[in-house]
């Protein structure tokens, strides 16, 4: 895998510039959270290799991505949502389970053949989930369908992963890959690894009797809005090599990152839902499930068209998610569509955004 790693990069190498940056955009944050609360937990649906199937989702809190405490990435204030002090002890960790059960009973008429989760970094490094808890959690969930975690390439360890399969869970690992194009990833998201990591990464998880599923990003900043959608549909299809699924997230603008510092001088705007939906029916003939759930639309910072039209094409990416036809973008116009296409025509290179 290739060097260097994030411990690295803790030292003061590597990606100096914007990371010396994103540690003083972080700075600011003010807000502490509770170690024995998940930072979020909901009910919901989700399409797997096996058909759609009700699903919980956990965030669990704890000492936060260690990429994101050196820096980071550009788009990602997750951290700012961690527990201070750098971990979270097993019985805090066990808590948080705890409470996201009792979510479950009182929501949900039944339990979720599908558990989905995230710590906002990486589930599988130890410093943020110990391997004792790791075990404690495949336990919990050992009579479930299936489980995916996520976690960054360099902890992809079969031992690990060996946790949730030898429970007889079908096991998933998700990368937060972002891009297949290294430069993209390096100069736009500073993610530190490469595309050949992300796949070493998948047969690790292979080796272990599990599956990958692939986190991709549309528009981070410094691309244009028609330079990230053939970059996405490139992506796609790249990673529908490794990957059964492949979620790709347009970018929010979230606290405490190099995106916020941008979209408040004028110089981001989210992607369109026009983008979304372009890239979808595009790569809908790729041989993995592709899906996307656009996080704030309809919000000036989140993904949006021109306001009236918003809801009905998020109606139709989440229709899509479940039923993987693309027709369904042929339900859904708007006058708007003309202003995304002159964008798309004219935004030839990284400036400041043509429309709001």
């Amino acid at each position: 895998m290739s060097k260097p790693s994030p411990e690295v990069y803790e030292q003061g190498r590597g990606m100096d510039a914007h990371n010396q940056v994103m540690r003083s955009i972080r700075a600011e944050k003010e807000k502490h959270y509770d170690p024995h609360e998940p930072t979020r937990v909901w009910i919901d649906e989700d399409n797997t290799p096996d058909g759609v199937r009700q699903s919980l989702t956990i965030i669990l809190n704890t000492g936060g991505c260690r990429w994101a405490r050196a820096g980071g990435c550009t788009m990602c204030g997750y951290v700012a949502e961690s527990v201070e002090g750098g971990s979270v002890s097993h019985d805090a960790l066990m808590d948080q389970i705890e409470a996201c059960l009792e979510h479950e009973r009182e929501n949900a008429d039944e339990e979720s053949p599908l558990i989905k989760i995230y710590t906002s970094g990486s589930f599988l490094d130890e410093r943020e989930v110990g391997a004792r808890s790791r075990r404690a959690i495949a336990e919990t969930f050992g009579n479930r369908e299936r489980i995916v975690v996520e976690s960054l390439p360099d902890f992809v360890e079969g031992e690990r992963v060996a946790d949730f399969t030898e429970q007889g869970l079908k096991t998933d690992v998700a990368v937060g890959l972002e891009t297949a194009t290294d430069r993209v990833r390096r100069d736009c998201v500073n993610k530190y690894f490469d595309f050949s990591d992300f796949i070493e990464a998948s047969e690790a998880a292979e080796a272990a009797g599990a599956g990958i599923k692939a986190y991709l990003l549309l528009k981070p900043p410094f691309l244009s809005e028609s330079e990230a959608v053939e970059d996405m549909k490139r992506s796609v299809r790249r990673c529908a090599e490794y990957a059964h699924t492949v979620s790709m997230n347009p970018t929010n603008v979230q606290r405490y990152t190099m995106v916020d510092e941008l979209y408040f001088q004028g110089g981001y705007r989210p992607p369109w839902l026009w983008s979304v939906a372009e890239v979808l029916e595009s790569t809908a003939d790729a041989d993995a499930i592709v899906v996307s759930d656009p996080v704030g639309h309809g919000s000036d910072r989140g993904p949006h068209n021109c306001g009236e039209c918003d809801d009905r094409v998020q109606r139709a990416i989440k229709d899509f998610d479940l039923r993987q036809d693309p027709s369904v973008f042929e339900q859904v116009d708007c006058e708007c569509t003309a202003t995304w296409e002159a964008v798309m025509e004219r935004e030839a290179g990284y400036n400041m955004p043509l429309a709001r």
